[in-house]
């Protein structure tokens, strides 16, 4: 897959799934039982929100922090992707 449809997706899966909705569902628990490819993709969709796109360093301490609300909006792109 491109880069650029990467981050379309990305983004859309922001979209779709609000961060907000993602800590009031609890994102512990969801964090528990992620595999590996939506904890790969939470992290990518969280770098992609991070207040400051134009520092890498900034957005993977970003997407480090903040990865488990993420975690919802990755399975929905996956599952959709299935």
């Amino acid at each position: 897959m491109k880069t650029s449809r990467r981050i379309l997706l990305t983004g859309l899966a922001g979209l779709v799934v609000a961060p907000t909705a993602a800590v009031a569902t609890a994102p512990q628990l969801a964090t528990d039982d992620a595999t590996v490819a939506e904890e790969r993709f939470a992290r990518m969709i969280a770098a992609a929100h991070a207040p400051d796109l134009a520092c890498a360093r900034q957005a993977e301490r970003y997407a480090d922090a903040h990865w488990p609300e993420y975690v919802i909006a990755a399975r929905a792109v996956i599952g959709a992707r299935a």
